[in-house]
């Protein structure tokens, strides 16, 4: 009986230590921009990589036509940045200021005077 007991507190202790399937679930957002209207739409902590991104061009696409997928990203922080003639780049990192970082180096290449219009970064 009582080396039942002392096996049970073991397994409950260890279980204890384990993830659970909540902790150990990925989360995914997305942006997306119109470079001819310029709106942009976002999500964060979907469940999955096409929610993210569905959600994100939805948003855009209420508020302009040619919306597309600037970047999508995995608990990570995405950003876009958009330069003063309508280019721009998308970036992704663990962290926001990586994130518009690389955004910034992305639009830096195709455009001018890029800032960052949008960041979003999931919950973990």
């Amino acid at each position: 009986m009582l080396r039942t007991v002392l096996l049970l507190a073991v397994v409950g202790q260890v279980a204890m230590l384990m993830p659970t399937a909540a902790s150990a679930r990925d989360y995914y957002g997305a942006i997306a921009y119109s470079q001819s209207s310029r709106a942009h739409g976002y999500s964060y902590d979907y469940g999955s990589r096409a929610a993210a991104e569905q959600r994100a061009y939805n948003e855009c696409a209420q508020y302009g036509a040619g919306c597309k997928i600037a970047v999508w990203f995995r608990n990570a922080c995405g950003a876009l940045a958009v330069g003063q003639d309508g280019g721009w780049g998308s970036g992704w990192h663990r962290t926001r200021r990586g994130a518009e970082s690389n955004a910034i180096d992305s639009c830096s290449g195709v455009s001018y005077g890029c800032k960052v219009v949008r960041w979003v970064c999931t919950t973990r």
